[in-house]
């Protein structure tokens, strides 16, 4: 886990933490939650008892979303009901179908249906995945947010049908389907559907079906283009977002000595469900701890096993892994000057192993989080340097922003390959300095630091989690790091409890809702393992139009890209909030590759 900490920044907080506050569980009463998840075990309401009276069809009220937008539980129903989506081969599209009634409908569930396209061609509703949108209730509003709204807010997703291989818990908290839907309130679904690597391009058409108890129905009518190209199936974004099967462990573990749930006994599946997941979204899954361990030998050399690379060689191509995370160096010396022979004997390894893999991933040690003293920077320099001097393929990355915090301390030039500063942290000037030299940038965000950019948490705009990756490519930034997607520790429940980052219990005030979480424990879902979210969601489609604006810098239309994206979001302090914008900017740049192909076609 990275160590985070408090300073003062900008008159604002600079990340926090180390063990004290990890350990740190607040207590709380908790709200109910059930309103939409009511079990079958519970006392009915009065609205419930309505149910057995027969519902007004025009009470009934059904329409879809296919922009990047939360709608949430008070929200007002639309008119729009047909669904018009636009994807290339590899990628992933969704869209929302809603719900709401003036009286109780009960025995709500949706059936997705096939879309038949060129040839007779199908996209197979077996091929998509349905989940039923999991509300949180959030009363208080995460640090700075001034724009909240206290209501329910979807994020948790709970799948209509279960992981293949995932192992499955009985009589689960919440399932997606049959759903009763109580009165005077808004309740949806996601519909994300892939377009397999060679489907024919054209349009696909079909209809998904929504049913209720008592008989009625609403057909979604649902249009899919396909787009004459392909993503890699490897992301042209480098990402680090931790290990959620470590995670998992270390919750459990707590959970179980203090008594109150079993660990799982099996964590290779819950290793395989991960790193899939996290495939799914194009996020870089973690290997199982100690995949690749250079053992020391008798000569004073040392060795990666060749069982180990051939391992991780499946690991990479099964999950379509970019980039991995080395053990920190201290691991094997304690002292890089006055043990330099064995520091290289221990990264000649590294290089023999890379060179073996035969693979294009990025290797990098994690050196040190956010260096914020003088201390800091020494040993940033101390280690930094040694290791560059021995011109390893190993990158060091530290999290820090390019240019010098104080001139007191020195600098870091030259002992660092790969720069990750937060959000508000990034100088343009400073950062392509360092890039002209060969130098990395990569970029994070954590909490709600210094001036305002699209901070990651559950009541600011569902936009926030794509937003960043476009402005990440304009500035040629190559990788996208977040500090945790499974950090429940100051919750009793994730399903129930939005603030999963509460400073309140530290006398400081702030809460930040979804703070280092984006996924749920899958537990209460059916299955062992994490479930995703619609923030996930988002952050996926992010990453995929990262991908469009990678495709059109390599087929040299970089300056029409950079038109589109500074049209959008001008820098990290300055977007367009609304999300028809991306969508139609996102249409643009796929005619742009397609235009591009098409002439780079012609004889």
């Amino acid at each position: 886990m990275w160590a985070r900490r408090t300073t003062i920044l900008l008159g604002t907080w600079r990340t926090a933490g180390a063990p004290a506050w990890i350990a740190a569980v607040w207590a709380v009463s908790l709200v109910s939650v059930f309103g939409a998840d009511k079990q079958k075990d519970e006392p009915k309401s009065e609205g419930q008892k309505a149910q057995s009276k027969p519902a007004e069809p025009k009470s009934w009220q059904v329409w879809t979303l296919a922009r990047t937008e939360r709608v949430l539980r008070s929200s007002p129903p639309r008119q729009d009901l047909q669904v018009d989506l636009a994807a290339c081969r590899g990628e992933w599209e969704s869209f929302q179908i809603l719900l709401r009634s003036g009286t109780p409908v009960s025995g709500v569930r949706v059936e997705p249906g096939d879309l038949v396209g060129p040839g007779g061609h199908r996209l197979s509703a077996q091929q998509a995945q349905l989940y039923r949108q999991h509300q949180l209730h959030i009363t208080i509003a995460t640090y700075r947010n001034t724009e909240f709204k206290p209501d329910w807010y979807p994020d948790a997703l709970i799948p209509a049908r279960l992981p293949a291989d995932a192992l499955r818990v009985e009589k689960p908290r919440y399932t997606a389907m049959p759903f009763d839907l109580p009165p005077e309130e808004t309740h949806g679904f996601l519909v994300d559907i892939y377009v397999p690597p060679k489907t024919p391009a054209g349009l696909y058409q079909g209809s998904y079906r929504v049913l209720a108890a008592d008989g009625r129905t609403a057909e979604v009518p649902v249009r899919l283009t396909v787009w004459d190209f392909e993503l890699p199936r490897v992301s042209s974004l480098y990402t680090a977002f931790g290990s959620p099967a470590a995670s998992l462990r270390g919750y459990y573990g707590r959970r179980e000595k203090a008594g109150k749930e079993p660990a799982p006994k099996d964590w290779a599946a819950i290793d395989v469900q991960c790193a899939q997941l996290l495939s799914e979204h194009r996020i870089n899954a973690t290997p199982p701890p100690d995949a690749l361990v250079p053992q020391a030998q008798p000569d004073g050399a040392f060795r990666i096993p060749d069982e180990q690379i051939r391992a991780f060689q499946e690991f990479v191509d099964r999950y379509h892994v970019n980039a991995y995370r080395i053990p920190h160096p201290s691991s094997a010396v304690k002292d890089p000057s006055a043990e330099e022979a064995k520091l290289q004997a221990w990264f000649k390894a590294w290089d023999e192993a890379i060179q073996k893999i035969d693979r294009s991933v990025l290797f990098y040690t994690y050196l040190r989080d956010e260096p914020n003293d003088e201390e800091e920077y020494r040993y940033v320099q101390h280690w930094g340097r040694a290791i560059r001097r021995l011109g390893s393929k190993v990158k060091i990355l530290v999290v820090e922003q390019t240019w010098t915090q104080n001139e007191a301390w020195g600098d870091l030039y030259g002992a660092v390959d790969i720069w990750c500063p937060l959000f508000s942290l990034f100088k343009p000037e400073s950062a392509a300095q360092r890039q002209a030299l060969g130098e990395m940038i990569w970029t994070y965000t954590a909490l709600c630091q210094g001036k305002p950019t699209p901070w990651w948490h559950t009541d600011y705009p569902l936009l926030h989690y794509r937003i960043p990756t476009w402005i990440a490519w304009r500035y040629r930034m190559r990788g996208l790091l977040y500090w945790s997607m499974v950090f429940w520790n100051q919750v009793e429940d994730p399903w129930t409890e939005p603030w999963t980052y509460d400073r309140r219990s530290e006398g400081k005030g702030p809460v930040f809702n979804g703070e280092g979480s984006m996924l749920y424990p899958a537990r209460a879902v059916g299955f062992e393992g994490v479930a995703p979210s619609l923030r996930l969601k988002a952050l996926r489609d992010g990453i995929e139009d990262y991908d469009y604006l990678a495709l059109l810098e390599r087929l040299g239309r970089s300056a029409e890209a950079e038109k589109i994206v500074g049209e959008l979001a001008p820098s990290w302090f300055e977007w367009n909030a609304d999300p028809a914008a991306w969508e139609s900017a996102r249409r643009k740049l796929a005619e742009l590759i397609l235009q591009t192909q098409k002439g780079a076609a012609r004889p």
